[in-house]
């Protein structure tokens, strides 16, 4: 193509530099600007990954560069503000999870983007983790039969002691929802995509951890209306015994007519059919950026539906039916009862 897409970004916190290092492989991409209101940090993504332009005003950037897309790394309660103003100015938008502090609030900038005609995306990477994309097209080509029940166990070990998170995500220790708000919810969208659409949903969540202010260990139960169910048994607590506990974020199992299909926590996936040995079902996994470079899996795919049909498997609309079964799994945990999505 002749002229790249023009991208611009706010945001240069702990998380940001996978994206950024995702973009300088996507040639059909220029970022051009960033923005960031500490210049130390944004220097250092500056000089890292080839962006020429840093403003300390968004709004600023925007008029001013007229960027093609903007990709937003930045806090929940930033996120209403800043993607109102980049659809009145017809800048089409990717945008971090958490998506909202309330799922009202999410609502409101979901629908604000389409009443101003531009694409909305959010940044969920999970369900592009190279293992999940491989699962679904196991699932797809019927080699398992129809799914029964999958369960996935998270252990991720770096909640625990008094300086739990002040190392990487030091806000994590304030958010009054943590687990589900900030992980649980991939593997509800990740499941949603595996499986279908949810009907309902229980939940038991416990702190475990008394220097925080959320929930760090939680038992998640989905029931599909396809008659499957889905398990999240994770806390933050507790660590993986694998060397990597950030690399596929845990073991997953998923049991169906014909057999079950296994993750393990080194990215292997496994086939065993009834009545047979299990076997290894090769593929390709790298251990490059963030789980499995699912960054820039995310965004070539972004890239790619932008330049073609416009679709996009995290668009907005889609999003919020994962975001409605977060708040039943909150309102489950509170009642402790079932709660219908």
């Amino acid at each position: 193509m002749k002229n790249k897409l023009k991208g611009v970004a706010i945001g240069a916190g702990y998380f940001s530099k996978f994206q950024y290092e995702a973009w300088t492989r996507i040639p059909e991409v220029e970022m051009v600007a960033l923005c960031n209101s500490n210049l130390e940090r944004a220097v250092g993504i500056m000089n890292a990954y080839g962006i020429k332009k840093h403003y300390a005003d968004y709004k600023e950037m925007i008029i001013k560069e007229r960027p093609d897309f903007i990709d937003i790394i930045t806090p929940p309660e930033t996120h209403l503000e800043m993607c109102r103003f980049a659809a009145d100015h017809g800048v089409h938008i990717i945008c971090q999870k958490p998506l909202a502090p309330t799922f009202a609030e999410a609502k409101q900038i979901v629908n604000y983007a389409l009443k101003k005609g531009v694409h909305f995306v959010v940044h969920e990477n999970f369900r592009y983790q190279p293992w999940h994309r491989e699962i679904k097209k196991i699932i797809d080509h019927g080699e398992i039969g129809d799914l029964f029940s999958l369960n996935f166990r998270s252990r991720m070990g770096d909640g625990w002691g008094e300086d739990a998170y002040l190392s990487r995500q030091p806000y994590f220790r304030d958010y009054e929802r943590l687990l589900i708000y900030e992980t649980g919810v991939h593997y509800i969208d990740t499941f949603r995509y595996h499986v279908g659409e949810i009907e309902s949903v229980y939940t038991i969540l416990k702190r475990l951890n008394p220097v925080i202010k959320g929930e760090d260990l939680g038992l998640m139960i989905l029931n599909f209306k396809n008659n499957a169910h889905a398990i999240w048994d994770a806390n933050r607590y507790n660590e993986s015994h694998f060397k990597n506990a950030r690399y596929t974020f845990g073991e997953y199992l998923i049991d169906a007519s014909k057999g079950s299909v296994r993750l393990y926590p080194d990215g292997k996936i496994t086939i065993q059919k009834l009545g047979e040995a299990e076997k290894n079902h090769p593929y390709v996994h790298n251990n490059v950026g963030f789980a499995g470079d699912c960054c820039y899996i995310f965004q070539r795919d972004f890239v790619d539906s932008f330049l073609s049909t416009g679709v996009f498997e995290t668009s907005g609309v889609d999003y919020l039916k994962t975001l409605k079964a977060q708040d039943a799994v909150y309102e489950s945990a509170k009642i402790n009862k079932p709660v219908f999505v």
